[in-house]
């Protein structure tokens, strides 16, 4: 079975310096219908103004992963961790028993595009963590490529919850397949462009939760695409 949200159908806010899209239910945007999806709790897609950003705010007990699509964040964070996430590269925290971080636009000019994912972990109490690691788009073409997971594989993000997030980069008619283990559970997101979900299109901002399905197809549908798949407990 598949279940789309429609990119319209998302929660939305904009505040002049950040204009932001909330799949599911996320600060005063509230939809008991969407309250997160097995242990995926939230993705907001960000646009954020020059020279613009999240102040210092505190957080916990959540694993947090930032996945940049055009611009540049500048991080800093209280474990004293400090850097610049681009395009191609994918930021995780483990917010545990407590961090401060604040997320601003690099650039005085330029907007920043991002992904901004919650993942719930599978303890709490979990020391502090940062991690910032390259995405290989070229790898990516064609392909899930795994960008975090319980244990890191392959040089992969590491999370602390029975979750992998995997990437794809697809041309149109160019396809890659996901096959799931007994009693996992899915949920794609189109970062950009088109693609078909096994004879469903999705576009841009679009998600779609998938259950009893043994495999996926995603076929590039209209131009690049670029989607994240979630293989969930």
């Amino acid at each position: 079975m598949i279940q789309v949200r429609k990119s319209q159908e998302r929660g939305h806010a904009n505040h002049g310096w950040l204009d932001t899209y909330h799949t599911f239910s996320f600060d005063t945007y509230h939809d008991p219908a969407f309250m997160g999806f097995r242990n995926l709790r939230v993705i907001n897609e960000d646009r954020v103004s020059g020279g613009q950003g999240f102040g210092m705010h505190p957080h916990r007990d959540m694993e947090i992963i930032t996945y940049v699509l055009e611009g540049a964040l500048e991080h800093r964070d209280s474990m004293g961790n400090r850097g610049v996430i681009k395009p191609g590269e994918v930021q995780h925290m483990s917010a545990g028993t407590g961090v401060r971080h604040s997320e601003y636009n690099a650039s005085e000019s330029e907007p920043v595009h991002l992904l901004q994912i919650w993942i719930l972990p599978d303890r709490q109490g979990i020391k502090p963590e940062y991690e910032q690691q390259p995405l290989d788009r070229e790898a990516a073409r064609g392909q899930f490529v795994q960008v975090a997971g319980p244990h890191g594989d392959g040089g992969a993000l590491t999370i602390h919850q029975d979750a992998k997030l995997y990437a794809t980069v697809l041309d149109k008619g160019e396809s890659a397949q996901h096959r799931f283990d007994q009693g996992r559970y899915g949920w794609v997101q189109v970062a950009r462009g088109a693609v078909n979900l096994n004879g469903t299109m999705l576009r841009a901002g679009d998600g779609a939760a998938v259950a009893n399905e043994p495999e996926i197809t995603l076929t590039g549908a209209d131009g690049q695409g670029e989607a994240l798949l979630f293989d969930l407990a």
